[in-house]
């Protein structure tokens, strides 16, 4: 069972239901964890996710993909806000956060390391960080993983 594949076409089923409610769809993944699956969809909304909205996506989109049945196996679904260290993996994501600082995990270490954390200034096939005194952009194909450092 490919998760990136069933994610996806969970996301396309969900994002209407979703955005239906006055919220953004920000990411869905179906991960394995020891002997269950489980099948969580990111919400956000300006001024952060609340318990209720957890709920009500929940409580809209379960029905939908009981007859969708996109996936053949058992999980549990779950529905959470992305949080303050957020996962940035779509253009739009990086997009909506310029000017934040985020930490990039790169697949080769540079200088000696592998992470590096900065200012985003721009995100042009990949983000763009200032780092000090320094611009540098990172290709997406060397990032292994980008987050939103804690907001203020």
């Amino acid at each position: 069972m490919a998760g990136n594949h069933t994610a996806k076409l969970v996301a396309e089923i969900v994002r209407p239901y979703v955005e239906q409610l006055g919220l953004k769809l920000w990411d869905v993944r179906f991960v394995k964890e020891g002997v269950s699956w489980y099948l969580r969809i990111f919400i956000d909304k300006e001024g952060g996710v609340t318990i209720d909205d957890c709920t009500d996506v929940s409580h809209a989109v379960d029905p939908v993909l009981d007859e969708e049945d996109p996936i053949s196996v058992s999980y549990y679904l779950e529905v959470c806000s992305p949080g303050l260290n957020r996962e940035l993996k779509d253009p739009e994501h990086f997009l909506s956060f310029i000017g934040s600082e985020v930490l990039l995990t790169l697949y080769k270490a540079e200088d000696g390391s592998k992470s590096v954390r900065g200012i985003l200034k721009a995100f042009n096939d990949g983000p763009v960080l200032t780092v000090g005194e320094e611009e540098k952009a990172y290709p997406m194909s060397a990032v292994a993983k980008a987050t939103l450092c804690d907001l203020d």
